[in-house]
Parts: structure tokens; sequence; C-alpha cells
């Protein structure tokens, strides 16, 4: 069993080694997958393996592999403020760095079949939200994930700009996967075992690229046995934010703007934490095959002519001599400081006002 990247050795190795097999090719991609520890979304007696370019699967839990979900996060092409169906959201893991993304005006779904996954997913958006350093970073659209089958959302359900499917989609319900997108919206789905990217370019009118052959365990198929009569999704309303809540963004919001004229006035980079040493280089090289375990069971890359032209890198990054010689207590970076918490807590405000301000988070 092998992925398509080497191991890390932490989230942030990890995502190193999907930069560098050009998995990750984006700046806000590459940050949100920064931002969420996978092994926050794993079983405790499971999380020595959260690192490697592997699926995983424990009962209805299931995570796909990184390299999956970076090709999808690409080839969603988000943007804030946008709307975000996940059909068979799981984890909540997608849908959390998804959210990081569309920001506070966005919309953010996910419909799930297990009642026990989505209290798993809960919980671990719950955990990342009030523990988390990377949230005050962002202004996060948080999910929000019903149960149900995704074969049966209501048909007067709202469309959006952008749909994941996590499950393997069968031909004859690709028409349906398409009508749940806006015009100049995107899906990503597998489609006939080829993870497939489709622009809904006018009102029956399509573009497709095909961009990884995949196996993924199919759809299950709506069973109507006990009742005869189908039992139909209602996605979650589109809310309208509160004044306390506009308030709140518009106050976060101006907080880091200082935060980073200070820092840039003082040479250095805001919010953002100093650059990570890292342990080692990783060769560049583009894998041509992925093995995963469970039911995505294969995966190789679909070449095209953009690939060809990246074969250039094909090598070994030289290290400079002095990296060489960097003593061990040089290599980690000091911890991670909340700049906008140490801001928010010096501020002359009632206290009632700064937990606020701080969404009432544990750190």
């Amino acid at each position: 069993m092998g992925g398509a990247v080497s191991a890390g050795e932490d989230n942030d190795e990890l995502i190193d080694n999907l930069k560098e097999a050009q998995y990750i090719r984006t700046e806000l991609v590459e940050q949100a997958f920064r931002a969420i520890d996978r092994a926050d979304y794993y079983l405790e007696e499971f999380k020595d393996n959260a690192y490697k370019d592997l699926a995983w699967k424990h009962g209805n839990i299931h995570l796909s592999a990184p390299c999956i979900y970076s090709e999808v996060m690409e080839a969603l092409d988000l943007q804030p403020g946008l709307s975000f169906l996940n059909l068979g959201s799981g984890t909540g893991y997608l849908s959390s760095m998804v959210g990081l993304i569309l920001g506070p005006f966005g919309v953010n779904h996910g419909v799930e079949l297990h009642s026990d996954v989505i209290e798993y997913a809960k919980q671990k958006l719950d955990f990342f939200i009030k523990t988390s350093d990377s949230f005050d970073k962002f202004e996060f659209c948080e999910p929000s994930f019903v149960i149900g089958n995704c074969l049966e959302i209501s048909p007067d359900c709202t469309q959006y700009d952008r749909v994941y499917c996590g499950a393997g989609v069968q031909k004859e319900h690709e028409d349906y996967m398409k009508n749940l997108l806006k015009v100049g919206g995107i899906l990503v789905m597998p489609l006939e075992e080829k993870l497939t990217k489709i622009t809904r370019t006018g009102p029956s009118a399509w573009e497709t690229k095909k961009i990884l052959a995949v196996s993924f365990a199919p759809l299950i198929q709506p069973n109507h046995a006990d009742s005869g009569k189908s039992r139909l999704v209602h996605l979650p309303p589109v809310a309208v934010r509160s004044l306390q809540d506009l308030a709140r963004i518009a106050i976060r919001g101006t907080i880091k703007k200082i935060i980073h004229q200070e820092a840039l006035s003082r040479g250095g980079s805001g919010l953002k934490n100093p650059p990570r040493f890292k342990r080692r280089r990783v060769r560049r090289r583009r894998m041509e095959t992925i093995v995963f375990l469970d039911k995505e069971v294969f995966a190789s890359r679909i070449s095209s002519p953009s690939d060809d032209n990246n074969n250039s890198e094909d090598m070994d990054d030289e290290r400079p001599e002095e990296e060489e010689e960097t003593k061990p207590s040089e290599l980690k970076p000091d911890p991670p400081v909340n700049f906008l918490r140490e801001k928010v807590l010096s501020l002359p405000l009632p206290d009632p006002l700064k937990y606020y301000l701080l969404y009432y988070r544990e750190k």
C-alpha cells in the first residue's frame, strides 16, 4: 500500500510533500490545509497514520487520502462568499477547510447519511472552533450538516456555486447532480471511476474535465422498503447574519488590519507566523500511481499537456551548505502567537465584549 507522496512527520510536512508533488498548487488551498490538522479528525488510536497519504475508514467514519482532497479543493476554485454543498460530508474535515476560504458571507452545507458520523463531525467542528489557533487567522464559514440520503434532496432546494460528492456517482445520477449547480458553478465528483470536474456554463451547457482515475465506494441508493415513501432531505435555510454578528466580523477585520500595519512598520508579517524551518528537502516528483486503503483502492493522475512542462522540476533541490550545519535546537520555530487574541484582550473593553469578539474560545 502506498500513497502519492511520502508520509510526513506532522501536518505541515504532509502539506510540504503535497506541494512538492504539485497536488497543492494555490496559496488559498495551502493555507486551508495548514490551518486544520488532519490528525484532529482521526480517532486517538489511529493518529499514527494521519500524515500518510492514505484513505482511512473506521466503521462509518471515513477520510479520503490527502492527495484526493487536494485535487478536490483545487478543482472547486473556491472564493470568498460562494455557496458550497458537500454530499457525503463525513467527518467535516473538507467542509471546515472550505469554510476557511468561503469566509463569513459564504454558505457551507453538508448532507451525511449516518447520524453517528454527523455527531462525530459536530464534535470535531466544536473542537476546532474552541481550541485552534488557526481560527482567528480567518473569518470562518461554519458548516451546517443535515442527515439524509443525498439522492433525496428536496426539489425546491436552492442551487449552489460549488458542489462536491464524496462517493462514486452512477451515470444515471449525473443530471441530478448537475441540477444542484447554479450557472457558473462547479461540481466535482467521482463519475465512472474518474474524479470529474463539471462547470455549468449555461442553463443547459456544461464543460467536463477528467482529473484523476479513482475508485470510490458507490452512492447508497435510497431504500423505501419500510414505508414506501421517499424521505426528502431539506437543506438548511440561508440565514441572514444578525447585526451583532456583522459588528463582530467588522471589528475583528479592523483589528487584523491594524495588526498587519503595525507588523509591516516593524518589518514583520502581521497575523502570519514566522517561516517554518523544514527538516528536509523532498525530491520533486510527480507520482503516476496511487493505492488506497479500503474502497478507494486505486488512483492515477490523468496526464495533460501542462504536466509535460513540469518535468524540468524533477530534480533534487540543492541545500545551501549552511543549512546542512543547522543545529537541532534551531529546527523548531517558536510556538505560534495568536496576535488577534492578544490585541483583543489588551483593549479597554468590558470582559464580556472581549469574550464575544473571541467567540468565547478556550485558548
